[in-house]
C-alpha cells in the first residue's frame, strides 16, 4: 500500500500502481509515503486504560501513554476515571481532568466517569459534559478515593442511567470469604490464585445480570478473567440483557502454570488463571460471546511492585500492556485460526461501540476519521526495555518476542509515529461523546 500526503499530511489512499503510473496531475504537491506491502486498518481503540493523571503522574500520564499508544497502532484510547487524583466521579473533576489532558495527548482521548457511593447525582451532567459512560468497582479498588459500590448504591445509579443509552461497566469480582493457609508463601503465585478464586467473577456476574435485566440500562464486564461465568452470560443475553463482555491481552497470553515466584510483573486483578480456563477464552472469543480485546493498561512505580521481595500479596496489581496490545493478540491469534478480520473487530469496532464513538472511529469508510494503523503481520520482534515508551517499564512481556511490527500510525489523516519517531507536537485531541437518550 502507498500513502500520498500533502503539506498539511492529511493523508490520501491510493493504490500501489497508480502511483507507479504516470498520473502526475494528481499527484503534484503531495508528499509520497511508501509502506510497501504493510497491512493497512482502522487504528486500535483501547477502550480500558488507566493514564493516572492528574495526582499519579509518576505512575503515568497522558504524555508517556500516549506516546506508547501511538508506537502500538493505538489511535484513541478511553481513560478509566480511577487512579487519577482527584477521580472523575464529579463535573469538577472531568473539568480538571480535561485541563490536564490538554497539549499533552499524541492519540486521540475519551473518558469513562466513574460511580461511587453517593454520586449518582453527577452521572447525568457528566454524561452532558461528555464521557463516554461510567465504570464501578464491586470489590476494593486499591485505591482509597474510589471506592467500591454497594447493592443500594447500583440501584440508585442505574435508576439515573435509565433512558439515557449510557453503559455502566463492572469490575466483576465480588468478595468471598476464602480460607488461605497460614503458612502460604506469598511469593508463590498460587498463593495469590487461591486468595481471588473464580466464584468471586461468578458472584458478581450473577448481580450484574440481575440489575441489567431489571433496569435494561447497558452492562458491560470488564477484563473477563474466568470462563465459568460464559454460560450464564450466554443465557442473560438470551434472555434480553444488554451484556458485553471484554478480556485483556494477560489474560489471553499469560498462565499461572508458567509464573515464576517472585514474579510480580505478573500481578493484576481478576489474577490471570490457568491454561485450560484460557482455552476457554479463546473458543469464547471466536464463537462471539466475547466481544472485544483490550489491554486494561494499569501501570505503577516500580517500588509499588515489590520486585524486591516478590511478595504477590503486597504488590500493586496491574499490567502495562498499551503499547504491545495488537502484536500479543496477532501473535497468539494466528496459531487459533483468527484473521486480519478478527483483529479490526475485536480491537477497534467492538471497543467504539461500547464507548459510542462508532460513527467516527473504527473504520476505514467517507466520513470517519483517517486513524489508520500500518504494521507487517509478519515481522518479528523483540521486547527491549529502551523501546517501551509507557513511563515505568515494568512489564511481563519484556524480552519476549512476538509477531506484528506497527510501522506506522496515522491520526485524523495526520503521521503521528512512524518507525520510532514520533510527530514532534501532540496531535491528539480530547473526545467529548455527545449524550444521547433512547
Amino acid at each position: 500500500m502507498t500513502m500520498v500526503a500533502n503539506a498539511n499530511m492529511q493523508l490520501r489512499l491510493f493504490p500501489r500502481t497508480l502511483i507507479l503510473g504516470q498520473d502526475a496531475n494528481l499527484l503534484r504537491g503531495h508528499r509520497v509515503l511508501d509502506m510497501g506491502d504493510s497491512v493497512v486498518m482502522p487504528g486500535i481503540v483501547d477502550c480500558h486504560v488507566h493514564v493516572n493523571e492528574p495526582g499519579r503522574t509518576s505512575w503515568e500520564g497522558f504524555w508517556t501513554a500516549t506516546r506508547a499508544a501511538a508506537a502500538g497502532g493505538v489511535t484513541t484510547i478511553v481513560d478509566m476515571p480511577l487512579n487519577s487524583i482527584p477521580p472523575t466521579t464529579t463535573l469538577h473533576n472531568f473539568h480538571e481532568k480535561l485541563r490536564e489532558a490538554a497539549g499533552k495527548c499524541f492519540v486521540d482521548t475519551a473518558f469513562w466517569g466513574g460511580v461511587i457511593p453517593g454520586n449518582q447525582h453527577e452521572l447525568r451532567p457528566l454524561l452532558n459534559a461528555g464521557v463516554a459512560g461510567f465504570k464501578c468497582f464491586l470489590i476494593h479498588s486499591g485505591v482509597e478515593e474510589f471506592p467500591h459500590v454497594t447493592l443500594s448504591d447500583l440501584h440508585a445509579a442505574m435508576k439515573m442511567l435509565q433512558g439515557t443509552g449510557s453503559v455502566l461497566l463492572f469490575h466483576a469480582e465480588l468478595e468471598c470469604h476464602q480460607e488461605t493457609p497460614e503458612l502460604a508463601d506469598p511469593c508463590q503465585y498460587t498463593t495469590f490464585l487461591q486468595s481471588r478464586p473464580d466464584v468471586m467473577e461468578m458472584e458478581a456476574i450473577q448481580t450484574i445480570i440481575d440489575l441489567c435485566l431489571q433496569y435494561k440500562v447497558r452492562c458491560h464486564i470488564v477484563h473477563l478473567a474466568a470462563a465459568k461465568p460464559l454460560k450464564m452470560i450466554q443465557k442473560a443475553r438470551q434472555a434480553g440483557a444488554l451484556l458485553t463482555v471484554e478480556t485483556t491481552h494477560h489474560y489471553l497470553n499469560l498462565c499461572a502454570e508458567n509464573i515464576p515466584a517472585g514474579a510480580t510483573q505478573f500481578k493484576c486483578c481478576p489474577p490471570i488463571r490457568g491454561a485450560a480456563n484460557q482455552a476457554k477464552l479463546w473458543s469464547a472469543l471466536k464463537d462471539g460471546q466475547i466481544d472485544m480485546v483490550v489491554s486494561d493498561h494499569s501501570p505503577c512505580t516500580p517500588d509499588l511492585k515489590n520486585l524486591g521481595s516478590g511478595d504477590f500479596t503486597k504488590a500493586w496489581g496491574g499490567i502495562s500492556s498499551l503499547q504491545f496490545g495488537l502484536p500479543l493478540f496477532w501473535t497468539s491469534a494466528t496459531q487459533k485460526g483468527f484473521q486480519l478480520a478478527d483483529v479490526v473487530r475485536l480491537l477497534s469496532q467492538e471497543t467504539v461501540r461500547l464507548c459510542s464513538l462508532d460513527q467516527q472511529k473504527g473504520s476505514i469508510q467517507p466520513g470517519y476519521d483517517a486513524d489508520l494503523v500500518i504494521w507487517d503481520p509478519e515481522r518479528e520482534f523483540k521486547i527491549h526495555e529502551a523501546d517501551i515508551h509507557h513511563k515505568n517499564k515494568v512489564t511481563p512481556y519484556l524480552g519476549i518476542t512476538l509477531r506484528g511490527l506497527v510501522h506506522a500510525t496515522v491520526l485524523r489523516g495526520q503521521l503521528v509515529y512512524r518507525d520510532g519517531v514520533f510527530c514532534t507536537e501532540p496531535l491528539g485531541k480530547s473526545i467529548l461523546i455527545p449524550a444521547r437518550k433512547i
